[in-house]
């Protein structure tokens, strides 16, 4: 077990935290720095962000009183120096392990955790209610929105940002954490905006904001003010944030704690008589370690690695089904012109690093903006070119509105390339793409296609751009078992599946057909040989191959559906109603991901805890039908 030294293990709470000196809290940032780095070497999991918020967590726990003062970390993957101070040092061994620490804020986890998040751009919305709510119930409680400039290309920051700014009797204060940086690079006008103000000065902010922030601290006014004559940027016009009503400060910098605790303690008193404030901070990504300092996206989530030697090349294997796609990408795009790949601020885990190098004039990337992503996709297409969304599984559900009203309506031919469905192991509930099969199948225009293999993913792929209308592959993270891709751009019959496997034994006492959807066609297919059953991969859950469905009916005595997703509403639910339908009655068996949410793990041990192993999938069959 990792071993905190000196000051940082005398810290297990935010009160420990306010009984230090001041210069033992220097001592504690670089202890906690070190601590991170280690921990997360020895685990896996998200470094570069958690490096460059060790100031910042400590600032936040010193000056609130928390936890019944609020903190709400945007995205939740900047929360490790958050955990260990509060509670949580000596659970970090087990950081996103099956029953171990989480690597996001958890309610459930910790009264700390002030609410859960995963998915970015949620902060500012969910403080406001909690101030909003604490002032209707009468009680003085200050609450802190810190959020990422990644995190502010999202148009649900602003909506919380606009109704918050009316009401100055809220005492709610908004970090922004700039790092020049989400995932990939940041992009857009706020980008550019954000980058303006800080090459002003670091201490540059409005007159006004400058005197009332620095008030109660007068050697740091004076020295301010001294400032001011050599720094003839640091006073300028109302920023985009004063326009929604917060006093701004900033950019000031994020690793300079000294300031960043007495900006703080001013702040905290100054959001009690004048509502709403905003606070610009300045951090480096991978602060303190320099591999993750100079290459930040390597080190966003590194599995296990000796921090002295760094990452290292990953040994040759099979493609995973990213690579897939970022190959079938460019070479779809060489064949037609028309194709646009767009990408919500996931170039590197979608797979579009080479297409934006060889098209750079048909990628785009739109920031952390899932709804514009699906809507600018639906307007390309309208002007008839082809749009490709490559977008995980868990954040299209944030463009659910705009795939029914501003796609399947129009029945626009965009093709979506859903990376992550299924489990994804660590990253946990937040991250599972289990949902989409349920909530894509029951719109209408839309074909949906579940590979159970990359080569099965680039054919689907290739047949979804051919689609005349809303398209849908759906593959898993990793690679799987199967035949590798081929470079050829086949396509396959749209609705058709195929039987890979037929009992060829003699006639069995119950005849049993296993109806797969996705890559599980293979743990399927282990299952079938012991007990000499039959294997089809349906490939389509939209439109659904009803004929070959009837015929496994007609043919034998039971089925049993297999798939990747949520078993409400899911594929095997599509088998039952379409053979409800037609009046079929047969004993079923649906085997998928039950009626609750997945926690994080390692993705084995999931597996078999969801019983989908081939040994998990026997026993389930055997029991259930009695063989």
């Amino acid at each position: 077990m990792l071993q905190a030294t000196k000051v940082l293990h005398t810290i297990n709470s935010s009160q420990e935290l306010k009984e230090l000196e001041q210069p033992q809290l220097h001592q504690l940032a670089d202890e906690l720095r070190e601590f991170i780095l280690q921990s997360v070497a020895s685990t896996g999991g998200h470094l570069s962000s958690n490096l460059g918020t060790v100031e910042l967590s400590i600032a936040l726990h010193y000056v609130f009183n928390t936890p019944d003062d609020r903190i709400v970390w945007d995205v939740g993957h900047q929360s490790y120096a958050h955990k260990i101070l509060t509670g949580r040092r000596e659970m970090m061994p087990s950081l996103r392990q099956f029953g171990g620490l989480s690597g996001f804020p958890k309610r459930s986890e910790s009264p700390y955790d002030s609410f859960g998040t995963a998915h970015s751009s949620t902060s500012i919305s969910a403080a406001l209610g909690m101030a909003v709510a604490s002032k209707v119930k009468g009680e003085k409680r200050n609450v802190v929105a810190v959020i990422g400039d990644g995190s502010m290309s999202a148009g649900m920051a602003y909506e919380g940002l606009n109704n918050a700014g009316v009401d100055k009797t809220i005492p709610l204060i908004v970090i922004l954490n700039d790092n020049e940086m989400s995932i990939s690079p940041a992009v857009g006008a706020l980008n550019r905006y954000l980058a303006k103000l800080i090459s002003g000065s670091i201490y540059g902010a409005t007159k006004k904001g400058l005197d009332k922030v620095l008030s109660f601290t007068p050697p740091l006014r004076e020295f301010a003010k001294r400032l001011e004559g050599h720094a003839k940027g640091m006073i300028g016009p109302a920023t985009i944030f004063e326009e929604f009503g917060f006093d701004y400060y900033g950019p000031i910098d994020g690793h300079n704690l000294d300031d960043l605790i007495i900006t703080l303690e001013n702040l905290k008193k100054i959001a009690q008589t004048d509502g709403p404030q905003f606070l610009h901070i300045v951090t480096k990504k991978g602060k303190g370690y320099e591999r993750a300092e100079q290459n930040p996206i390597a080190y966003h989530g590194p599995s296990k690695f000796n921090p002295s030697e760094g990452l290292k090349p990953s040994a040759p294997g099979k493609k995973t089904y990213t690579e897939v796609f970022g190959e079938w990408l460019c070479d779809m795009a060489k064949e037609d012109e028309r194709l646009i790949g767009i990408t919500p601020a996931m170039r590197e885990g979608s797979g579009l690093v080479r297409f934006e190098q060889q098209y750079p004039k048909r990628y785009f990337d739109v920031g952390i903006a899932e709804q514009h992503a699906v809507t600018f996709a639906a307007g390309i297409a309208c002007e008839g070119l082809k749009p490709v969304v490559a977008i995980y599984s868990t954040f299209l559900q944030r463009g659910y509105d705009q795939l029914i009203h501003d796609v399947t309506l129009q029945n626009l031919p965009i093709v979506f390339a859903i990376d992550r469905a299924g489990m994804v192991g660590a990253d946990g509930p937040t991250h599972a793409g289990v949902f989409d099969v349920a909530f894509l199948r029951c719109l209408p225009n839309v074909v949906l296609m579940t590979p159970s293999n990359q080569a099965d993913c680039r054919d689907m792929l290739t047949t979804a751009f051919g689609v005349n209308g809303p398209s849908v592959v759906r593959y898993p993270r990793g690679a799987g078992m199967g035949p590798e891709a081929s470079q050829k751009l086949e396509t396959i019959a749209i609705g058709k599946g195929l039987i890979v496997r037929k009992i060829n034994g003699p006639a069995a006492r119950k005849k049993i057909a296993f109806v797969c959807f996705g890559p599980l066609l293979y743990n399927a297919l282990k299952v079938a040989e012991e007990l000499d059953a039959t294997v089809a991969d349906m490939r389509f859950v939209k439109p659904l191959d009803e004929a070959l469905l009837l015929d496994l009916a007609k043919d034998h005595d039971a089925l049993v559906f297999i798939e990747d997703s949520a078993i409400q509403g899911g594929a095997g639910s599509a088998c039952l109603e379409a053979l409800s339908a037609h009046h079929v009655q047969i004993p079923t068996l649906q085997i998928g991901i039950p009626d609750e949410y997945v926690e994080h793990g390692d993705i084995n041990a999931l597996i078999d805890l969801y019983g989908l192993t081939p040994e998990k999938i026997l026993i389930k069959v055997r029991d259930h039908f009695q063989i």
